[in-house]
């Protein structure tokens, strides 16, 4: 797989500047990280059910049965029974579409009024396709490429400098100019949405403050605020009362939760880790115990999906097993309501451990992420634990003490 050096070089062989493209579409409202992942993964099966160097058009992506099967529901916003508009529906898969072919990922050919595209780089469309965060960054090189290359990317260096609420207003008045002067769009309206994508990738890369609503944000920006379907569970069960279910808060606080959203991104990851652990560990169990003989088939959250939606679709929280493991130790007489702890806590160590192993391999090419095992804790233990990065030990005493 490729890594950050090699996406860097990608965009260094590229040439961004906005005032020889005159693109005010390189990147757009509906170009949140996990859309622009998704979008991707949607074309990545198409490309799989077709030839690799199938021509295609926005309508073939969102049509095709993969797209329908597990994203057409996940734009939808929760607790609504309407769809959205075809028009608006079409925006989260052209505007990304727009935006990887401005970065060249992707060639784009007009033909009279309708966009047709074709892969120009494979290898980094599946970077991006296969989680948010490498979406991230992708999205952070290529922003700051395009703002280098249209030599405005001082403007935003002095911004987050200085962090005060009268420098954004400059920063926000001067990227509104720029974009009118030199692209066709002619509203500020309009370009105010597509600053939002811009500035607060760049916030959230070097920890600082973006906007929110027109101004200075009060907070710096975090990985919730890029996204389209993510809300901050942190803050929304920090309150609850420890002898309250998740559920039962749920109802009460009037929260609703885009179901579909996490079991999309809990299949995809499955594929994901499946695939891993046969290439780099022949597929064998990820858990060293009697019951690991045979091929380890099972793909098992620790903590459960159905409790647990928001961390369905990390890596950190599921487990290779064979069936005689998942069916017989993880969940006892085969019923996936119930988990044995005792094999939980079991499971939580050996996987910490195979994360240790790759992330001291492969660094920033791991699959894995150590602030998400952290933040796999935090939510199913219901804690609120700060670890130093990569500090292992203080992971397996953290998981020791939860469990006696």
């Amino acid at each position: 797989m490729i890594n950050l050096k090699d996406i860097q070089e990608f965009v260094k062989n590229n040439n961004y500047d906005i005032k020889l493209t005159n693109n005010g579409r390189w990147i757009d409202q509906k170009c949140t990280p996990d859309v622009v992942c998704i979008v991707a993964d949607c074309i990545i099966h198409y490309l799989e059910d077709n030839e690799y160097d199938s021509e295609f058009t926005s309508g073939n992506i969102w049509k095709n049965n993969y797209t329908k099967e597990y994203v057409e529901e996940i734009f939808s916003k929760p607790g609504t029974n309407h769809k959205k508009s075809r028009n608006e529906y079409d925006k989260f898969f052209s505007q990304p579409l727009e935006l990887l072919a401005s970065s060249k990922i992707l060639r784009k050919t007009k033909k009279g009024i309708r966009n047709f595209y074709t892969v120009n780089n494979l290898e980094l469309l599946e970077f991006v396709s296969l989680k948010e965060r490498n979406t991230i960054e992708f999205l952070y090189i290529y922003i700051k490429k395009v703002l280098e290359d249209s030599d405005i990317w001082q403007d935003f260096a002095q911004f987050f400098e200085i962090q005060t609420q009268e420098a954004y207003y400059e920063l926000k008045t001067n990227f509104e100019d720029f974009i009118i002067e030199h692209t066709k769009i002619n509203k500020e309206t309009e370009v105010r949405r597509i600053f939002t994508k811009v500035i607060n990738i760049i916030a959230y890369k070097n920890k600082k403050f973006g906007t929110n609503r027109g101004r200075i944000s009060k907070h710096i920006i975090t990985y919730s605020n890029l996204m389209y379907n993510q809300v901050n569970f942190r803050d929304m069960y920090h309150e609850k009362p420890k002898n309250m279910t998740r559920k039962e808060w749920e109802s009460k606080k009037g929260i609703e939760i885009n179901v579909n959203y996490y079991k999309y991104q809990s299949a995809k990851a499955k594929k994901l880790l499946r695939k891993y652990n046969d290439e780099k560990r022949f597929g064998y169990s990820e858990v060293d115990d009697e019951y690991k003989q045979g091929k380890a088939t099972q793909v098992h959250h620790i903590f459960p999906q159905h409790k647990y939606p928001e961390i369905a679709g990390y890596l950190e929280n599921l487990i290779c097993l064979t069936p005689t493991q998942h069916f017989y130790k993880a969940h006892p007489n085969n019923n996936t309501q119930i988990i044995d702890n005792e094999y939980q806590e079991l499971m939580l160590k050996s996987k910490s451990g195979i994360i240790q192993e790759d992330i001291e391999e492969y660094g920033d090419n791991s699959i894995y992420n150590f602030k998400q095992v952290i933040e796999v804790l935090n939510i199913g233990f219901e804690k609120d634990y700060e670890v130093a990065d990569n500090d292992f030990v203080k992971v397996m005493n953290i998981i020791n003490s939860y469990y006696q």
